[in-house]
């Protein structure tokens, strides 16, 4: 249906000093930094896993030397959803608007509303995260503490049910230094920034960032280390990249650590962002459209490590 006079009728009229409600700032682009971006020509991207050879064993003096192989394991598909929107304006509302603001003011608002879209679904991975309704190419959740491999057993990259803090924070940096690929090599990796939602910022905030431990004792075997002792996460450099906020994690509990591990996440553009307008010849309307194409989802679980709080 088409914007007519009726619908802006304050903009037909003398003496309207603004408009308010569709000059709102943009969030900002926060799924950069969950996200590897690549683009696509096709309708679905997919990408297979590779597993390579498991560690070698000791050769008996004159015994044959044992043959190992190496084959492709799961795929993680990528479908591109198209995304649009769209609005109409009367001939007559565009000739009678007072004030200029149709082609300023709707067509901002239609690249808000196409942008917020875009933020949400990247940020939705995350929400479902632990979901078993919502699985990865290997047949789980993204963090998931039973992710199948060809020659390790199940693999965890899931910290737990605890609430960020300086112990939790260690789990799981050591446990990211600690993962093997699937046939029970390390792979080298380490923890690289923490994703969290609004609610954690301040905290977390402090956890990385104070010169001395800012939340209590730790105990360690033999030692008990108190509040303003040496805070070893900015002392090592264990997180260089700090932190990020995400405004549309839906968990106020919930928080993500993102290691080096490559082919995590990862968001495929089919068609970038595009806008039309075009007069239809028949009613005069002018009608305006967003539309883009676009994918998210992860292929190497191993890049993020979560905990469920």
């Amino acid at each position: 249906m088409a914007i007519n006079r009726a619908d802006i009728a304050k903009e037909l009229l003398p003496g309207l000093n603004a408009i308010f409600g569709l000059e709102y700032g943009m969030v900002d682009d926060e799924l950069a930094p969950l996200y590897e971006t690549e683009n696509s020509e096709k309708a679905f991207e997919e990408e297979v896993l590779f597993t390579m050879f498991g560690e070698a064993p000791t050769k008996a003096e004159g015994a044959a030397v044992q043959y190992d192989s190496a084959q492709e394991s799961y795929a993680s598909r990528y479908t591109h959803e198209t995304v649009a929107l769209a609005f109409a304006v009367t001939e007559e509302a565009m000739e009678d608007n007072l004030y200029d603001t149709f082609a300023k003011v709707r067509a901002k608002g239609l690249a808000r509303a196409m942008g917020s879209t875009k933020q949400v679904k990247a940020a939705n991975t995350f929400n479902n995260a632990f979901s078993g309704s919502y699985l990865g190419g290997d047949g789980v959740a993204l963090i998931s503490d039973s992710h199948p491999t060809v020659g390790d057993g199940d693999q965890s990259n899931k910290i737990g049910t605890a609430a960020i803090s300086m112990t939790t924070l260690e789990t799981a940096i050591t446990n990211i230094s600690k993962i093997k690929d699937d046939r029970g090599i390390m792979v080298a990796a380490s923890a690289q920034s923490v994703h969290i939602p609004p609610d954690l910022a301040m905290e977390t905030d402090m956890l990385l960032h104070s010169a001395g431990l800012p939340n209590g004792t730790l105990a360690y075997p033999g030692s008990t280390y108190a509040p303003n002792d040496l805070n070893p996460i900015p002392n090592m450099g264990l997180l260089p990249k700090g932190f990020f906020v995400n405004r549309r994690f839906t968990s106020a509990t919930n928080w993500f650590v993102k290691t080096d591990v490559p082919n995590g996440s990862k968001m495929f553009v089919r068609m970038p962002l595009a806008t039309k307008m075009e007069p239809d010849f028949d009613t005069g309307n002018l009608r305006y459209k967003a539309r883009e194409r676009y994918s998210f989802g992860w292929s190497d679980w191993r890049q993020w490590f979560g905990a469920e709080v």
